[in-house]
């Protein structure tokens, strides 16, 4: 079976959902992971989740702030809890899907100063990657295991729109860097994006409100990752390459959240 997941900080569920349903309708994903769902899990738009097909739910709420969920056209499972933002907020939420377990995160932006001491946001983030590190340490790579959602991490060279400017900059400085790295580490994650697109090539997933057109600025960032571990490798690569890609035309709907869906397949 194909098994399509999506990632996507839709920056406000309750004010986008019709965009969630438009994207469902074209590229029929079967399961959605959402981030900055910015509401409680009362006040999730679950009706119209079941109208487009997606009426299975995980949901971790918080008032208008935060929040992410998990939407599925499959049954979910219980996943193990994570235990991995000290501050207590909705960041991640974790399900399993036929056999695979995946967890949504939404990890901290860090603010504006990449300094641990000076910075308790920063200190925050980086907090959030090394108990997520140390988690995933002890657990078998031979699992089947996804981890998606907006990392707030632009890992490499390409995954910015210039790369000396942007090490200075809280979403791609070398300490970050070097966290997501250790992440990636911890079990051989795979990252299926950047698989399917290898570098020198230019990805993006976040363009800036700032920009009155995102596309002329060109001024883009790669947040937003799925990444499997080495048991979910042949599910991925099956048809010989991973069917990965970054959906950026939605950034150009109408109103739209400052990031794009990001999907992957895996055949199981």
């Amino acid at each position: 079976m194909r098994l399509r997941i999506c990632t996507w900080n839709v920056n406000s569920v309750r004010l986008r959902h019709e965009q969630v349903a438009r994207f469902v309708a074209d590229q029929a994903p079967d399961v959605v992971c959402l981030q900055e769902i910015k509401c409680r899990e009362g006040e999730f738009p679950r009706e119209a989740f079941v109208e487009m097909g997606l009426p299975h739910l995980k949901i971790a709420g918080q008032k208008g702030w935060h929040g992410v969920a998990i939407a599925s056209r499959l049954p979910l499972a219980d996943a193990p809890p994570l235990d991995v933002c000290r501050e207590g907020h909705a960041r991640c939420v974790g399900a399993v899907v036929a056999g695979v377990e995946i967890h949504n995160f939404y990890i901290p932006a860090g603010g504006d100063v990449a300094d641990r001491e000076a910075n308790p946001k920063f200190d925050h983030k980086l907090d959030f990657y090394e108990k997520l590190t140390a988690e995933f340490s002890r657990r078998d790579p031979k699992a089947p295991l996804a981890v998606v959602g907006d990392l707030n991490v632009a890992p490499g060279e390409f995954d910015v729109w210039n790369h000396k400017y942007m090490s200075k900059v809280v979403s791609h400085t070398p300490v970050e860097v070097a966290a997501m790295a250790a992440l990636k580490a911890s079990l051989g994650f795979i990252d299926l994006p950047r698989a399917q697109a290898p570098e020198p090539e230019k990805l993006a997933s976040w363009w800036s409100y700032r920009a009155a057109d995102f596309r002329a600025s060109n001024r883009g960032l790669r947040l937003d990752h799925i990444l499997v571990t080495p048991g979910l490798k042949d599910a991925a690569f099956r048809l010989g390459s991973a069917a990965s890609r970054i959906h950026d035309d939605v950034r150009e709907w109408e109103r739209p959240s400052d990031h794009a869906p990001v999907s992957a397949d895996l055949l199981l």
